[in-house]
């Protein structure tokens, strides 16, 4: 169990736990001007209630494995944004919506090229088998409205993959946040904001740990809305 200042999440079903990158995610991107919202993937159901707390708007979780459905429904429903998130469990390519969504949050399954767990949960949350970057771009583009915008965390890598994907699919980098564990660690993830019109690309960097070991002020102040620790 995890739990944060406005719910609670339960996640012994799931097999993608709550993370501190998956919290960075939900915290970092902009909910403002969103009145209807679309998680990809929802696990826990944790990004669709870290998005409920900062806007009004209305909200769709999908998530395709079972488990991880009856889990995000339990934590969405006990939560007190029930009434504003609807979750779905299905693969996001036979979801149909009548209305398209101004923001859509995806944090993927991505290993596409790593030795397989036995488990096959964790493999459907891990790997790509289950939802391919190019069968999620065309589930996004068929759902986005025109001046929309999709977010999506991944490692650094693959998010170059993916980009590649997204520029024959029509779709341009507007944002970046790359994130680090500290000064000159590797890249640990990278957050890109996609969306149909081609502007310049403003570009951040976070860092989780200063050199003490202590979490920086950037990240606390990003994760201070929902974490007890601050």
């Amino acid at each position: 169990m995890f739990q944060f200042k406005q719910f609670t999440i339960h996640q012994d079903q799931c097999a993608m736990k709550v993370s501190t990158d998956a919290c960075i995610l939900g915290a970092w991107v902009d909910v403002k001007a969103s009145t209807r919202i679309l998680d990809i993937g929802a696990g826990t159901g944790l990004l669709s209630l870290m998005m409920a707390q900062r806007s009004d708007a209305l909200i769709d979780a999908v998530e395709m494995d079972e488990p991880a459905f009856l889990q995000a429904q339990q934590n969405i429903g006990s939560s007190v944004f029930a009434e504003r998130i609807s979750i779905y469990h299905q693969p996001i390519q036979d979801f149909r919506s009548d209305k398209k969504y101004d923001l859509i949050v995806s944090n993927p399954p991505f290993y596409s090229n790593y030795l397989k767990s036995e488990k096959v949960q964790k493999n459907q949350a891990h790997h790509t088998e289950t939802l391919t970057f190019e069968e999620l771009l065309a589930s996004v583009f068929r759902l986005l409205t025109t001046y929309g915008k999709f977010v999506v965390l991944l490692p650094e890598y693959e998010m170059q993959l993916l980009l590649k994907l997204a520029q024959l699919q029509g779709f341009f980098v507007t944002q970046q946040l790359i994130v680090r564990h500290r000064v000159g660690a590797k890249v640990l993830r990278v957050i890109s904001v996609l969306s149909l019109s081609d502007t310049e690309i403003v570009q951040e960097e976070l860092l989780i740990k200063d050199t003490h070991e202590q979490y920086t002020d950037a990240f606390r102040a990003l994760l201070q809305e929902y974490y007890l620790i601050f």
